[in-house]
C-alpha cells in the first residue's frame, strides 16, 4: 500500500485495497496468524487489522480462535469467479492430459498478473519441484519459462517499465538478474515462439514453454509448460524431445478456443 497508490484515482478505495493486503497476509507458510503478525504484515496498525479481520469472520472469509485467525474455505470463492468466467482451463485440459501422457512430464497454463504468473490449470506428474504446485500458485515471471513467453509478448512500454521497476533476485545461481541480458533473451524468446529455462527457477528443473493465442487480434492470453528434471538430458535433448509436442499442444489449444468463442 503506497501513497502512489491511492493517488492514482479519486475513485481509489483505500479501504478495500486495505481488506485485501489482510486477506493475501495468509499464504502456505502462514496459514495462521496472529493480529499483531497481520498488522505487521499489511502495515495496518492494530486496530485497523483488527477491524478487517473481524469484519472477515463475520462474513465467513477467516476464522478465529480468540488469538488465532486462518481462512476460511469460502475465501475460494473469490478466486472462483475468476475461473468459472475463464474457459481457458477447461478447453486445455484435455490436450495437457494428452501431453503428459505423451512425455511423462508435468503441463501447466498460466497467465500474467503483474509481473508473477499465476497457473489456472496444470496436470501433475511425478513431483520434480521442492516447491508445491497447484492452480493458484505464483511465481516471479522473470524466472520462469511461462513467465518469460508472457513477457515477451508484452507492449515495449509495458516491459521497458517492468524491466526499469521488477526486483530480480537470484533464486539459483543461474537466475539471470541482468535486466539487459534478461531483455536480450525476451526479444530472442518473442522471435522463435518458445522459452526454455534451465533451473532459474529450482536447481535441477528445467522448463520450456510456448504462448496460448486468443482473442480476436491474436495476442499471447496464457502460456502453455512441460517440466522435466535436468537429468533427464542435455539442455539440448529436452528442447528436442518436448517443444514439438509442446508446441502442438499450444495450437490445438487456440484451435479450441477460436471454435468454442464462434469464430
Amino acid at each position: 500500500m503506497t501513497d502512489e497508490a491511492t493517488a492514482r484515482s479519486g475513485e481509489f478505495v483505500q479501504s478495500l485495497e486495505r481488506g485485501l493486503a489482510v486477506i493475501r497476509a495468509f499464504d502456505a507458510e502462514h496459514p495462521q496468524l496472529t493480529l499483531s503478525e497481520v498488522a505487521r504484515t499489511t502495515g495496518l496498525t492494530r486496530a485497523a487489522a483488527r477491524r478487517f479481520l473481524l469484519t472477515l469472520v463475520e462474513l465467513g472469509y477467516v476464522r478465529t480462535d480468540g488469538r488465532l485467525f486462518s481462512l476460511r474455505p469460502r475465501i475460494l470463492d473469490l478466486g472462483y469467479a475468476y475461473l468459472s468466467s475463464l474457459s481457458l482451463p477447461e478447453v486445455a485440459q484435455p490436450h495437457m492430459e494428452a501431453l503428459v501422457a505423451q512425455v511423462h512430464e508435468s503441463c501447466s497454463v498460466s497467465v500474467l498478473d503483474g509481473d508473477e504468473v499465476v497457473y489456472v490449470a496444470r496436470v501433475p506428474t511425478k513431483r520434480i519441484m521442492t516447491v508445491g504446485i497447484n492452480v493458484g500458485t505464483r511465481f516471479p515471471a522473470y524466472a520462469t519459462s511461462m513467465g518469460r513467453v508472457l513477457l515477451a509478448a508484452q507492449p515495449a512500454a509495458w516491459l521497458d517499465e517492468y524491466l526499469n521497476t521488477a526486483q530480480l533476485r537470484p533464486l539459483t545461481r543461474r537466475t539471470v538478474t541482468d535486466r539487459a541480458k534478461l531483455r536480450a533473451t525476451l526479444t530472442r524468446i518473442a522471435a522463435q515462439g518458445y522459452a526454455l529455462v534451465d533451473q532459474e527457477l529450482e536447481e535441477g528443473l528445467r522448463s520450456l514453454a510456448a504462448p496460448i493465442h486468443g482473442g480476436d487480434n491474436g495476442s499471447v492470453l496464457a502460456a502453455v509448460n512441460v517440466s522435466a528434471h535436468a537429468s533427464r538430458g542435455s539442455f539440448e535433448m529436452i528442447r528436442k524431445e518436448l517443444l514439438p509436442p509442446l508446441l502442438a499442444t499450444a495450437k490445438r489449444i487456440e484451435e479450441d478456443l477460436r471454435a468454442g468463442s464462434g469464430r
